[in-house]
């Protein structure tokens, strides 16, 4: 049959149990696929769904099932390799009503098919204009009356006839929102849960030569002593490294559940499909030649992605470092990194596959442990969403770091930080670079935004940003051993004046207050250090605590350690230390910056992080200052709504694109309508008489301006307060002689009251998702660039921040002889903007430009918006999905 369905009807979902599964359409080449998932049913699954026996489907009935219209009829298919393992369907039987069944393969029941399918077809049926599910179900099938009822949705049922009927409303709820995303949390922090805690491991492409990456990984799987059997796979060999060698993984007599792949690019499609076979849950591709080497390495790493998925494996890599748990019951290096730090509570992500070695020798020169470490390499499937979905559960993990290179779903990402990052702090450094996905440092001139807007993206979501991998860890260790600060005040204890001076000038650049410092003297006893941070730890005018220990000579220092500790015994502020210029932590300081050293063991809570300098360990108190007043104020995720603002929205946006195929820009007033937005009238002109018939039906006292917009923002192409006829003759003409004969004005009717010229911007950026900026409209504040940014949505208190962060924001708060005006009406027209930006995905821009903010409200005077058709639903929306 001819027709068609979106692309985005397609998908690769995450299972409950952490396997994966691809969602489509049925299509009629199905047919036998169809029959052999039917023969695979038991009795009691074909009875509960045709209400008797039916031990086959007729030839009629499968052409039937596999030739939909999709439009009236639609069914969407689960298959994990060739096979289809559950079928769901609907009908529609009225218009906006639908019959919907569903059936799954008794081997993949529990395992949460029913409940993504039902997502993905509920979002099918509402593009198709359907708005209620009607399902008749026998009494005792609870396994579908209870998919049904815990999808979150408006759900009734009666019985009658010995048949329940079940009746479910598809408008989209905060509940059903929630069980999504729910849902999706546990499904993927239990894939990335099955690649880190292995029973088994099989190197496939270990070989004898020395120095190889297979034999690498393997001899690093052996020397950590993981508490599984190892299985190296070659070919040609019998043993590697004393290791008894398979031909093949089929030839492995026990199961395999993770297999690391160091073979030639060009063989690692044939090796997927074997690990499949044998059942291999999960796979780690150290090889490269894939997606960083152009763009057929990019379609080989595609194919590797489809496979993967589409055989139920989840994939680490390619051209990675590989992963490792230090859990004592699992013991995994699967790296090409000889050691790993011992146990900790740091979960530590890197994109680069090539710093991963370096970063992990910087961990543990420090004196630190980790819980888990993964470098995800070209991140063709697993993401630094996927690991922080895990590390949220996994009790072991206590601080997040992540080196990231690009945001692959930049939504869902900031979704999830936001979230996290109030139970659990997120450091992250940012780089430039990748195979896959826009990089996060080119990210500024991809659409013209700044640098320091990212920094405000993060701190919007939580995440400590931090410049270098030096801070990262500066941080890390602070947090991994030290409670949170109460606030900004900082006691400063020193044996040097120099020094203390140094600290106390970083904490005022850095935003801290620190306190008159406790200068001890170069010859200060053990007994004087700890009697003064005993002193200030008590003291309630402090909120943390720095002190530096650098004597002159060689002292005893043994003994003022033991006294620093002693001091800070069961203290609930935070205290850093600058001991002799080390790096790392007492009581198990290690030994000067650039030497190596591997613990024994991860320091106790409590141990005090040591710096190298005052000025390093009071940047790493200011990053957690901030995170902490970060975490204090009151969580305020701004719901997601769809409603009839967004689907008239939508509709302006899809007359406006009809039949276009590149973005339009348009005037914004018939837009910002829906969501009761009113943008001042204006007319464009040509001529002096134009403008007075304009004027005559705006009303009088009129504005004339440049009608471009960019030519508008220019000094002196306005004219205010024009009350006549002649005197509006006089201010086009003026205009017309500055700006040239051609070009077009602009007519408006005069805002009622003065204010403060500001300007709202939308922009979907490709790196990190929709962002609203605001700034005021005065020349000086453009030219300075002086902007707040926000990621779409926005809460009230984003909003108000974005309001306050401009250095131009005293205007607003009658300052500098300026009025008070109504930023509160301000700060709720940055929320619709938010909104606008996160509900409709055909906005590329939006420009509201001026918006005068008066005493009483706010005037938006232009606004401006690009639209462009969207590939399909934005990523982070509508039902779950990988990638």
């Amino acid at each position: 049959m001819d027709a068609q369905y979106p692309a985005h009807w397609e998908a690769d979902v995450v299972l409950t149990d952490g396997g994966t599964a691809h969602v489509r359409p049925i299509r009629p080449e199905d047919a036998d696929r169809l029959r052999s998932f039917y023969s695979r049913l038991s009795a009691e699954s074909i009875y509960f769904r045709f209400f008797g026996p039916r031990p086959r489907l007729s030839d009629r009935e499968i052409d039937r099932f596999t030739n939909v219209d999709y439009v009236d009829r639609v069914a969407l298919i689960a298959t994990i390799g060739a096979e289809m393992v559950a079928v769901i369907r609907y009908d529609r039987i009225e218009p906006g009503e639908a019959e919907v069944a569903f059936l799954v393969e008794d081997a993949h029941q529990g395992r949460g098919v029913a409940s993504v399918l039902l997502e993905h077809l509920a979002a099918t049926a509402r593009e198709r204009g359907i708005t209620r599910f009607i399902a008749d179900v026998l009494p005792n099938n609870q396994k579908m009356m209870a998919v049904l009822r815990l999808a979150g949705y408006t759900a009734q049922s009666s019985f009658a006839d010995g048949v329940v009927r079940m009746t479910l409303d598809l408008t989209p709820t905060e509940t059903a929102q929630e069980v999504t995303v729910g849902r999706e949390h546990r499904a993927e922090a239990r894939s990335i849960e099955r690649l880190l805690n292995p029973g088994s491991v099989a190197v496939v492409g270990a070989s004898r030569e020395p120095g190889g990456v297979g034999q690498t990984v393997l001899r690093n799987l052996l020397a950590a002593d993981f508490t599984g059997p190892v299985y190296p796979v070659h070919r040609e060999v019998r043993a590697v490294a004393g290791v008894r060698a398979y031909p093949s993984l089929a030839a492995i007599d026990g199961e395999v559940d993770l297999a690391v792949l160091a073979v030639p690019a060009d063989g690692v499609l044939d090796i997927v499909k074997e690990a499949a076979a044998k059942g291999v849950r999960g796979l780690i591709v150290v090889s490269s030649g894939f997606g960083e080497t152009g763009p057929e390495g990019r379609g080989r790493q595609d194919e590797l992605v489809r496979i993967a998925r589409s055989y139920g494996l989840r994939v680490v890599g390619p051209n990675c470092l590989g992963v490792a748990n230090t859990d004592p019951a699992v013991r995994l290096n699967a790296t090409l990194a000889a050691r790993i730090p011992l146990r900790g509570r740091v979960g530590f992500f890197s994109q680069s596959g090539a710093l991963g070695t370096a970063l992990l020798q910087r961990v543990a020169q420090r004196g630190m442990g980790i819980s888990s470490f993964v470098s995800a390499g070209n991140r063709a499937d697993v993401s630094g969403n996927d690991l922080l979905q895990y590390w949220e559960e996994d009790q072991a993990t206590e601080v997040i770091l992540l080196y990231l290179e690009s945001f692959g779903n930049p939504r869902k990402f900031a979704r999830l930080a936001r979230r996290i990052s109030r139970r659990k702090p997120i450091v992250a450094v940012k780089s430039g670079g990748t195979t896959r996905g826009v990089p996060v440092g080119h990210a500024a001139p991809v659409l013209g935004l700044p640098d320091t807007a990212l920094t405000s993206l993060f701190e919007q979501a939580g995440v400590i940003r931090v410049d270098d991998l030096i801070q990262q860890f500066d941080v890390a260790q602070l947090l991994a051993y030290q409670p949170l600060p109460a606030g900004p005040r900082v006691g400063v204890v020193s044996n040097s004046d120099a020094l203390a001076l140094l600290a106390v000038d970083a904490c005022v650049s850095a935003g801290l207050e620190p306190r008159p410092p406790v200068n001890l003297g170069p010859q200060a006893r053990p007994a004087e250090f700890g009697g003064a941070m005993t002193g200030l730890l008590g003291d309630d005018e402090v909120d943390a605590l720095v002190v530096v220990y650098m004597p002159p000579i060689p002292g005893d220092r043994d003994a003022v350690a033991a006294e620093m500790r002693r001091a800070v015994a069961g203290a609930a502020k935070p205290v850093l230390a600058t001991f002799e210029g080390r790096i790392g932590m007492l009581p198990e300081l290690s030994v000067p910056r650039g030497a190596d050293r591997h613990p024994g063991r991860d320091p106790a809570r409590g141990s005090i992080p040591s710096y190298a300098a005052p000025e390093e360990a009071v940047r790493a108190l200011a990053h957690v200052v901030r995170y902490a007043r970060w975490r204090e104020r009151p969580s305020a995720v701004p719901p997601r709504r769809t409603g009839p603002d967004t689907q008239a929205a939508g509709e302006v946006a899809a007359a406006a694109l009809a039949g276009r195929t590149s973005p339009v820009e348009i005037d914004a007033a018939e837009l910002l309508a829906c969501y009761g937005v009113t943008v001042w009238p204006a007319e464009t002109v040509r001529s002096a008489q134009e403008a007075v018939a304009a004027a005559e039906r705006l009303g009088w006292p009129v504005v004339v301006k440049a009608a471009d917009p960019e030519a508008a923002k220019r000094a002196g192409t306005v004219r205010l307060g024009l009350s006549g006829p002649d005197a509006l003759r006089q201010a086009y003409d003026d205009l017309s002689r500055q700006l040239g004969p051609d070009a077009a004005l602009e007519v408006q009717h005069m805002a009622p009251q003065p204010g403060v010229p500001t300007v709202i911007s939308v922009v979907d950026d490709l790196a990190v998702g929709p962002v609203v900026s605001f700034g005021l409209g005065e020349v000086t504040a453009r030219l300075l660039r002086d902007r707040s940014y926000r990621l779409a949505p926005l809460s009230p208190e984003d909003a108000a921040g974005a309001v306050r962060s401009v250095r131009a924001a005293p205007l607003l708060f009658g300052e500098y002889g300026y009025p008070p005006v109504a930023v509160e009406a301000l700060e709720e027209l940055l929320v619709v903007a938010g909104r606008v930006a996160d509900e409709l995905p055909e906005l590329y821009r939006l420009e509201l430009d001026p918006v005068l903010v008066g005493e009483a409200g706010v005037s938006v005077l232009a606004a401006r918006a690009v639209l462009r058709s969207p590939d399909g639903p934005r990523r982070d929306g509508g039902p779950r999905r990988l990638g």
